[in-house]
């Protein structure tokens, strides 16, 4: 089993991992076949015995099995019941008179449902918030479906579970990462915590995170929650657990989870007895914490958990939030207050171009792992540390931990402020990069990437999605899909000097020349996006009208759109990244038509590549390329491209490899991959290629193969290429450097 589907395995178990079972008793889970949950109920030593839902009402018809269990444990189960209040009785018949019935279950009024998430028992729209009014009795019967919170209830009333607790579960019941009892509400906001998952996420237009605040704050998110842990005791004793956070996705050495009890105790834990020693390693961070001044809260090591007091206390982000909208000039001082923590929380050994060099750098010193108590920051779960770490990751992360999401603190005062402010300007770039490469090896973003690419939401879609929803079907297509429509022959003019413009100068330039770009913003006056002068949307006021066409290049577009239209300026578009526009083909591409004529398994292919020091291996890969396709097109990485992404200089400059590319006679057409934008979806929006051949040295790269996956909802394929043994450019360059030498 690989990596990642071994991570992918345990993620269910963060439902229970936190429960305490008692040992050597008995229990039976009500599932079709033994699962990672089995596995879990085992290592709790418990003695288990499977079932299928089918079979449990016969299984509880068996005079031997009555009152047999101390526990049963059914998750998803009851979707899949042709009588719910049948199948309960009969899990309830089976427990001892003590006994306990864990019962895992989805809601049909999820909030993730509510933003756009398709039914998983009809693989629609809204139909579980209609309780499936429109589905054909059939269909729901044979494919199952899901219940509110209420119906549960009344089920489990009916049955005769009279004493219950529910745990509403986020994001949902498959991939648990928090748990709250039905009495217990969040504390913090936590948008920054929670990483939603879907069924379908190619049909979500919100973004159900930020949505959390106002559920909780109206007295509803305990209704919308996602899904449901329900408790019931046949005793009334319950456990004395009201929130779990999980981060089960780490692996079995980094998987901890924070329990919060009812006596005021919270624990630290780890997931499995691997990641123990990680619970050691944040005792002694906190001591060493403590010896530089900082505030955290104090703990102590109690068998296999990291005990610690509950703190009652506003967590940091919060506080600093909320004085952000009351008093701009205390918030400022507070910021610099927390950067004066940050860099008094180590011996600072030197101070560079990078700022100061931290002896230890604690990531997680951040506001969310931080309350604001009696006017002091005290710190929790510091469990990371990096030696000789530059302070100013760790000050981006307060800075950007303030504004997430958070659009009208922008207007307040803007984060940029800060990074000014702080000099995190000077390398902003680098430390982004530093904290997201933590953070990604942290929760094995490259390991689970195929996961993600199926359960979670892209930015770009959501953002799509709503726009469809603004708009008649003529305007949207007006405004977002023809964007190039009336462009012939007109100056082409960007609105907007940001990272939209600069993706649409590096995707479409070449074949769209872009006349100007005009910007709001006066420090952007003057100034060149790849060459292209930025200057005032005044200019507009000058041209004539019908010589130019204006695509607004800026998120929220809404603003520019009313002052395109004040300016009387009617000839405007909107450019989405994540629509795949036609690019203007500057060789025709013809396929053969003679019907006698074989045709090839594919139309167009495409492979991208450096080509340094051209080999007989490129030439072979062309050639089975050709061999395959009508019409081969090849990408060529740039000189600045090999810098950033392979950190070498290459041998020949990129003049040349792309000349000896497009001369090869296997190849029709030879273009330059776009710096920041080479990936293949930016390449398959352009070409809408058919297939995509790579080296076989990437067949099983965890980020390729999420590629591979995207390329084959588009209904094209990746074909993997074996590299001609023995050689390649980097043995070239090996032997070049040794005859050097």
């Amino acid at each position: 089993m690989s990596v990642a589907d071994e991570l992918i395995k345990d993620i269910p178990k963060g439902l229970l991992c936190w429960y305490d079972f008692r040992t050597e008793r008995k229990v039976i889970q009500i599932t079709e076949q033994e699962d990672a949950v089995t596995e879990l109920l085992r290592d709790a030593k418990l003695e288990v015995v499977c079932i299928s839902g089918k079979e449990c009402i016969a299984f509880a018809s068996n005079k031997e099995n009555i009152g047999a269990f101390d526990y049963a444990v059914a998750i998803g189960a009851i979707e899949q019941s042709a009588d719910v209040k049948v199948f309960l009785k009969a899990c309830k018949s089976l427990l001892k008179k003590d006994g306990v019935f864990l019962l895992g279950t989805d809601n049909r009024l999820g909030i993730r449902y509510f933003c756009g998430d398709r039914d998983p028992y009809t693989n629609r729209n809204f139909d579980g918030i209609e309780n499936y009014r429109r589905v054909q009795k059939s269909l729901g019967k044979n494919s199952g479906r899901a219940y509110s919170k209420n119906e549960i209830e009344a089920f489990l009333q009916e049955s005769g579970f009279i004493n219950k607790r529910y745990y509403s579960v986020f994001p949902n019941i498959k991939n648990p990462q928090l748990l709250y009892a039905e009495d217990y509400l969040p504390e913090e906001e936590l948008a920054t915590r929670i990483l939603p998952m879907y069924n379908n996420p190619e049909t979500v237009f919100l973004e159900e995170e930020f949505l959390y605040t106002d559920l909780v704050k109206n007295g509803l998110f305990h209704v919308m929650a996602n899904g449901y842990l329900i408790e019931c005791s046949l005793a009334g004793r319950f456990s004395n657990v009201k929130h779990v956070t999980l981060s089960s996705e780490r692996g079995r050495e980094a998987a901890l989870m924070t329990i919060i009890r009812r006596d005021e105790k919270v624990e630290k834990r780890a997931i499995y007895k691997e990641g123990c020693t990680r619970l050691q390693i944040i005792r002694e961070n906190a001591q060493e914490l403590k010896k530089h001044g900082i505030q955290v809260v104090e703990g102590e090591l109690r068998g296999n958990a990291y005990v610690m007091p509950y703190v009652r206390g506003e967590m940091a982000v919060t506080y600093l939030r909320k004085i952000l909208y009351t008093d701009k000039e205390v918030f400022i001082k507070e910021m610099d207050r927390f950067r004066e923590i940050i860099l008094n929380s180590s011996k600072i050994i030197r101070k560079d171009d990078d700022g100061a060099i931290l002896k230890y750098g604690y990531f997680d010193l951040a506001p969310i792992n931080c309350f604001y108590v009696e006017g002091q920051y005290v710190f929790f779960d510091q469990e990371f540390v990096q030696e000789e770490y530059p302070a100013n990751v760790m000050i981006l992360r307060l800075v950007n931990f303030i504004y997430h999401g958070d659009f009208e603190a922008e207007t307040i005062l803007p984060k940029s402020f800060f990074y000014k402010r702080y000099e995190l300007d000077k390398k902003l770039e680098k430390w982004l990069h530093m904290s997201n490469i933590f953070l990604a090896e942290l929760k094995k973003e490259k390991e689970l990437r195929c996961f993600h690419e199926v359960y979670r939401r892209n930015a770009g879609v959501v953002n799509s999605n709503r726009q469809k929803m603004n708009y008649s079907e003529s305007e949207y297509r007006r405004l977002f899909i023809d964007i190039f429509r009336n462009a012939e022959g007109k100056k082409l003019i960007l609105f907007g000097a940001g990272r939209f413009a600069l993706k649409f100068v590096s995707l479409f330039a070449q074949d769209y020349p872009v006349h100007a770009i005009v910007d709001n913003m006066p420090e952007k006056w003057g100034q060149k996006l790849n060459d292209i002068p930025i200057t005032s949307p005044d200019i507009l006021k000058d041209m004539e009208k019908g010589t130019y066409k204006v695509i607004i290049c800026i998120k929220d577009y809404t603003s520019v759109v009313k002052q395109l239209n004040e300016l009387g300026v009617k000839d405007y578009s909107i450019y989405d990244t994540n629509i795949d526009y036609p690019r203007q083909k500057r060789v025709p591409i013809s396929f053969p038509t003679d019907t006698k004529t074989e045709h090839k398994k594919y139309h167009i292919g495409y492979i991208a590549g450096v080509f340094d020091l051209f080999h007989v291996g490129h030439l072979n890969m062309f050639k089975r390329a050709k061999e395959q396709c009508e019409y081969l097109i090849v990408g060529v990485v740039t000189d600045e491209g090999v810098r950033n992404h392979k950190h070498v200089e290459p041998f020949i400059p990129f003049e040349e490899r792309i000349e000896m590319v497009r001369s090869c006679k296997y190849v029709d057409e030879a273009v330059e991959i776009p710096v920041n934008y080479g990936g293949t979806r930016d390449a398959y929006r352009l070409y809408h290629f058919d297939c995509q051949f790579s080296g076989s040295d990437y067949v099983d790269n965890p980020d390729w193969l999420a590629e591979k996956m995207f390329l084959e909802k588009q209904g094209a394929d990746m074909v993997f290429f074996p590299y001609t043994e023995g050689t390649s450019s980097t043995k070239i360059k090996k032997m070049i450097e040794k005859s050097l030498l």
